[in-house]
């Protein structure tokens, strides 16, 4: 008996009595319920999830946090991700064909990449805001300002979008594959082959950043444990009240930290499998096979359904921001004002 979940065999085509269309490999009817299921719940998360982290962040006015807006903005990158870019890769990992025209295909792998990389790029940046605000948190209201998160913001959209834009819209990333590409992309096709001097620039630009990250976060919670074990010391002695207010700043961004390292640590298991094997595909003659790229794709989309998921978690006041605005109190007269931190974090 043949699993379900075996490759499609191969006999129909994209487009049935058009000249140059490609072959669909169909998977069956039960298989393909259950994978418009999951993909589907996975579009649905990053769009309604990052929606509501947006709409939080932006409508409460005690949200209005340097910080905060770096995350709204990466969850509008999210948000992104999840409106122009999974949608039309669910219909084409499970039909086999793409439905939307060549010239959309251009803008979508565009979307694709820009995306990605603006919710790298503001990963990294809120790990630096988060370093600076664990290892000297009371100055850092002065170094970490408003127009200082704006600057990370307009560099982690304008950085993105200028690359995808320059690579794939004068076709670089393909040169010396033209004869590869021209096969994969028949009529129906939308499958991006990246040569091996690209697919380098691209691993770097995920890997540096990752490093970066890496790095700023093993030094966050080294100062953490440091920070803890000082308050553990002098718990039997009498605090000033500056010790105390310290003690219980330095507390407050040291779990900020910890839930932000969490969606770093979420963002590199989600992108790793995509990164090693884009990497080892390029330079092992693009030996993949189509389910097992499209598995590691998936893993990377999902991350942006992930990070609503964690905040809600891990962060009292996103859940108590869900409830005004699913209630429909958010829509009432000084709703902006209500107090989200109401309990201690």
């Amino acid at each position: 008996m043949s699993s379900v979940w075996s490759p499609p065999a191969a006999g129909q085509l994209c487009y049935q009595n058009v000249n140059g269309s490609c072959v669909k490999t169909p998977y069956s009817p039960g298989a393909r319920l259950i994978l418009y299921t999951v993909f589907g719940v996975g579009v649905a998360l990053a769009v309604l999830g990052n929606l509501l982290v947006i709409i939080s962040t932006l409508h409460f006015k005690q949200l209005h946090t340097p910080t905060n807006f770096l995350i709204a903005s990466l969850a509008y990158a999210d948000f992104l991700v999840g409106v122009t870019v999974m949608p039309f890769s669910m219909i084409r990992s499970v039909e086999s064909c793409w439905y939307f025209g060549r010239s959309f295909c251009t803008l979508h792998t565009c979307c694709d990449v820009a995306f990605c990389y603006s919710s790298l790029f503001h990963l990294c940046f809120i790990s630096i805001d988060r370093y600076i605000a664990v290892t000297d948190p009371l100055v850092y209201p002065t170094k970490f300002t408003v127009s200082v998160s704006g600057v990370c913001i307009c560099i982690s959209w304008i950085l993105p979008l200028g690359y995808s834009g320059a690579v794939f819209y004068t076709e670089a990333y393909d040169d010396g594959l033209e004869e590869l590409s021209s096969a994969l992309n028949c009529i129906g096709g939308c499958q991006t082959v990246v040569n091996q001097n690209w697919v380098l620039v691209d691993f770097f630009s995920f890997f540096i950043p990752t490093l970066v990250m890496v790095i700023l976060y093993s030094n966050i919670f080294l100062v953490a444990r440091q920070q803890a074990k000082k308050i553990e010391n002098t718990g039997g002695k009498t605090e000033s009240s500056s010790d105390s207010y310290k003690s219980r700043v330095a507390k407050r961004e040291r779990k900020a930290a910890k839930t932000l390292g969490i969606t770093v640590v979420t963002f590199m298991i989600s992108w790793l499998p995509y990164s090693i094997d884009s990497l080892i595909d390029a330079f092992m003659g693009f030996i993949t096979p189509a389910y097992i790229y499209e598995i590691c794709c998936w893993c990377a989309y999902y991350n942006s359904a992930m990070n609503p998921l964690i905040y809600a978690l891990f962060y009292p006041w996103f859940r108590r921001a869900i409830k005004v605005i699913v209630s429909g109190q958010v829509f009432k007269d000084n709703s902006a004002s209500i107090n989200l931190f109401s309990e201690q974090m």
